[in-house]
């Protein structure tokens, strides 16, 4: 992680890239569609040679006629110009034309590859932080504008060792070579832990504490019992801080889960206290 984003200079948005692409996540997702898609059709029955092989002639086709919406009679004949054409296209165009552009490959090739590339596709577009996946042949966006505002919003205002936690979660989160889930989630309730303890002016665990902050701040029950129960699943000899055995379903989804609720969480109760 560079040192803008591990200390919090580097606006959240473009860590988790909400409205944006940058070139690590460009690059591995076009490696992923030539070595899927390129270099598997060509190296078929016919030798790679572009006019006598279907698929890819197939698919090239669609690209022109649905996608360009280019006369067919432009086509070239030779891959080498195809190619040049189609990895042009794809190194300038928007970010959501990337994704315009991904998406029409999942539609529009064999379906032979289509469950390994698209596992692949997601490796890629968790590893670079992309706030989107493949889900079902369609790109879907998993992290809202809402959810990113809120972690923005928790780690801008928050107090001291709020912003702390939250920011430690983010890096975690983040990291992109060796990206620590467990740890993520661990520091997202300390930051709600921290919170309530400065609000209260005493120390002890969020499971503790929960109930006098709803008379502190007129916390509804509800909304109390439900971070009680997922300080619980943190906390119980089964959860995330006491697990002995590393558990492989602690992942990008629940690390991120944590993340936004704990800062949503954050700010709620630092706009009750100023209020």
């Amino acid at each position: 992680m560079r040192f803008s984003e591990k200390h919090g200079f580097a606006p959240v948005r473009s860590i988790i890239q909400i409205e944006s692409v940058d070139d690590a996540l460009r690059n591995s997702l076009w490696s992923l569609i030539k070595l899927y898609i390129w270099d598997k059709m060509l190296r078929a029955e016919y030798g790679g040679a572009f006019a006598l092989n279907p698929k890819i002639r197939t698919l090239c086709t669609q690209f022109w006629f649905h996608y360009y919406k280019l006369p067919l009679d432009t086509l070239p004949n030779d891959w080498e110009e195809v190619h040049k054409f189609l990895r042009t296209d794809y190194f300038k165009c928007e970010w959501f034309e990337m994704y315009d552009f991904l998406e029409f490959v999942i539609s529009n090739y064999p379906n032979d590859y289509e469950e390994n590339f698209t596992r692949a596709c997601n490796v890629s577009l968790r590893t670079e932080m992309s706030a989107y996946r493949i889900v079902d042949g369609k790109i879907a966006r998993i992290t809202s504008e809402e959810e990113i505002a809120e972690i923005e919003n928790a780690i801008d205002t928050g107090i001291g060792p709020v912003r702390t936690h939250l920011r430690r979660a983010l890096e975690l989160l983040a990291d992109k070579k060796s990206p620590d889930y467990r740890n993520s989630i661990k520091e997202s309730i300390s930051s709600v832990e921290s919170l309530v303890q400065d609000v209260l002016g005493q120390k002890g665990t969020l499971g503790k504490l929960i109930k006098k902050l709803e008379s502190e701040i007129g916390l509804h029950p509800a909304l109390g019992k439900a971070f009680d129960h997922l300080y619980g699943y943190t906390s119980d000899e089964d959860g995330i801080r006491h697990s002995i055995l590393e558990s492989t379903t602690v992942d990008f989804e629940h690390a991120k889960f944590f993340l936004v609720v704990c800062s949503a969480f954050a700010n709620f109760v630092s706009s009750k206290v100023k209020t």
